[in-house]
Parts: C-alpha cells; structure tokens; sequence
C-alpha cells in the first residue's frame, strides 16, 4: 500500500475527524419526532429516552438546555434543546440539535495517553514498559475491538522480535518471535521488508498469510495492518500491527491512528537505544581505565583486557588509547567495540603489527 507520506497535522485531522449533525423538530409533551435531517433519522430515529427529562424540562419552562456526552447505542452526542413557539409564544414542542463527538472524544483521550507515553520516554521509562502501555491504550481506548503487538527488528533487520503484545495469545506470540523480515512473510514480515504499511483486510483468502494462517485461525485473527517503525535515519526498528477478529478494511482515521503510534514507538525505541549505547560507552571506558591501571605492572598482557566482566580469552594483538592518556591491549572484536563506542578511542601504535593487523584482517 503506498502513497504520499502524511504529515503530523493531516494525521491529527484524520483523527479527529469531521462531526455529524442532528436535527429534529419535536412536537408536543410526547416529543412525537415532526420533522428530522436523514443524520438524526440515521443515527436516532426518535426522541431519545437518555434526553427525557432534558426535554420534559424545555417543554415545561420553555427554557433551553444543553446536554454533554449523552450516549446513544455507540455514539457520543452534545444536545442543545430548545423550546419551539406557536404565534402566541405558547410552548408546542422541542427543537433538538445534536452533535456527534464519538471520534472527537475517541481522539482526545488517545491523545491524552499519546502524551504520557512521551512523559514516559522523557524520564526514561524502560522501553517494555512504554510500549506494553502504548498497546493497552490503544486496545482500552479504540471504538472497535483491536489487538495491538509491536515487533522490534534486530541489529541486520532481518528477524523481528517480541516487544509487546498484552492482548495476543502466549503461544501466538511465542511462534512470530524472531521471523524473518521478507515479502511473504504475513503482514509484519512483509511491512518490514518493504518499509511501507501493508494492509490485509481478511487474512483468510491473502497470499501474504499462507504460511501463518492457520497460526492466525487458532489465535482467531482475521484482519492484521502492520506499519513499520523507521527511525530518523530510515533503518528499520520494527513494526506496529492492528489486529482484528472479523475481516475489516481500515478507515482513514485507522491509518492515521497507526502512523501516529508507530511514531511514538520510534522514539521510544530510538531513546533506549541510545541509553544502551551510552551504558556501553561507559562500561567500555571504565575496561579501558582498568587496563591502563594494569599496564603499570605488565606493560604487555598475553589476553584480551575489554572483556568485560566474564573477561575475554583471546590474544591482546592490538594496543588502544584514549585522549587522556589511558591505553589498553585487546582483541580486534573488543578493539573495534571500544572504537565504535567510545569517543576519541584510537589504535595506540603500530608496533607487533597493531595497526596493520586491523586495517588487513
């Protein structure tokens, strides 16, 4: 599925959506409907019982009155009432206008929740943590039933993993970890390797399922819409899924949803990245101190000293240094951690064949 990319504010309007408008003309204390636009025929077709003591109250004073939230099957209406006049003033009936603020409302508490998951990721909120809450706000908040899972891609973004999926069945979850990124690959694998959304209405009768859809049957999946998770680089980190239980094609303001959330997910991902290479960096820099600290007494050491905790067996082939003067012998694995993670780390000299050996290994 491709197209032009969609900016933040057209998201943001896609979300919140155009309202619907309602009109009636009630009669009498029955409130018998007299006239009514196809919206209010549509969507009420009578007086609602939820109003009745609104417009027992405009007939009775002729006074207006206003009612919020009132819920009519699974919509969210604003009602202003107020009181129609014959020639002499006297009061004959109700004039009701309404407006529809389901997706408004919907659109408003998600974005609410879109804020304290950025919250979350601004105090360094473990990254399991965000993206679990991230799901179950979606699942709690959206108007349909959805199930929401979010893979991460590794290092080669070949293989996606679990990152989360609170609503998804264990043994689901279970055999989609570590699948590998390609077209074919259900609507995740495919996503990934196209890095576009890839939108599957009905799981049963798609090609890109053949090989999970019996997985899927089981799990009593039916529809999947998978977005990649890109970063600002535009490498892969992983994929955002909607999952449904009927077939279902997704409404405007479901892209718009997905694309939002994928985003967020993106700079959770990136953040806790980042905070992971920041703690190598500095677990790398103290094995550097350390082994300076060794030099003094035994200027050549036959192992490796970058490795860390369970320490590292291989051969000390070549000598690194740091801007403040601390140096260290490693093995090129270790060597080359410390240069790509460390920040002014160089290697030392060329003596035993140092810099030779990792410019021609």
């Amino acid at each position: 599925m491709t197209g032009a990319p969609q900016t933040a504010d057209e998201d943001m309007r896609a979300l919140f959506g155009p309202s619907v408008a309602v009109f009636a003309a009630l009669r009498g204390p029955e409130h018998a409907v007299e006239e009514a636009n196809p919206a209010f025929a549509a969507t009420i077709g009578a007086a609602p019982a939820t109003l009745q003591s609104e417009l027992d109250e405009v007939y009775r004073t002729g006074e207006p009155r206003t009612a919020h939230d009132v819920r009519i099957g699974e919509l969210s209406f604003d009602f202003t009432c107020e009181p129609r006049r014959d020639a002499g003033g006297a009061v004959t009936g109700v004039r009701v206008i309404g407006v529809d603020t389901t997706q408004v409302r919907q659109a408003q508490w998600l974005m609410a929740e879109h804020r304290a998951l950025l919250e979350q990721i601004a105090r360094q909120a473990p990254l399991a943590e965000v993206l679990d809450g991230m799901a179950r706000c979606i699942e709690q908040l959206a108007p349909e039933e959805v199930l929401v899972s979010v893979l991460l891609a590794d290092a080669d973004g070949r293989h996606l993993h679990h990152g989360a999926a609170p609503s998804l069945p264990a043994f689901y979850n279970e055999a989609i970890d570590g699948i590998a990124t390609g077209d074919g690959v259900g609507s995740c694998g495919t996503a990934a390797h196209r890095r576009e959304p890839v939108i599957v209405s009905d799981i049963a009768a798609d090609p890109l399922w053949a090989d999970f859809r019996d997985l899927a049957g089981r799990a009593g999946l039916a529809a999947c819409w998978s977005t990649p998770i890109l970063g600002r680089d535009g490498g892969l980190l992983g994929t955002f899924a909607m999952y449904h239980r009927a077939p279902r094609v997704p409404q405007e303001s479901d892209l718009a949803l997905a694309r939002v959330f994928a985003g967020t997910a993106a700079l959770a991902i990136e953040r806790a990245e980042a905070d992971r290479r920041a703690a190598a960096a500095a677990e790398l820099a103290a094995r550097v101190r350390t082994a300076a600290a060794a030099l003094a007494a035994r200027p050549r050491p036959e192992h490796c000293q970058l490795g860390g905790a369970d320490g590292c067996t291989a051969a000390a082939e070549l000598k690194i240094a740091d801007s403040w003067g601390d140096s260290a012998w490693g093995c090129p694995e270790h060597v080359e951690e410390a240069i790509l993670h460390v920040r002014s780390v160089f290697i030392a000299s060329e003596d035993l064949g140092g810099l030779v050996a990792y410019v021609n290994r």
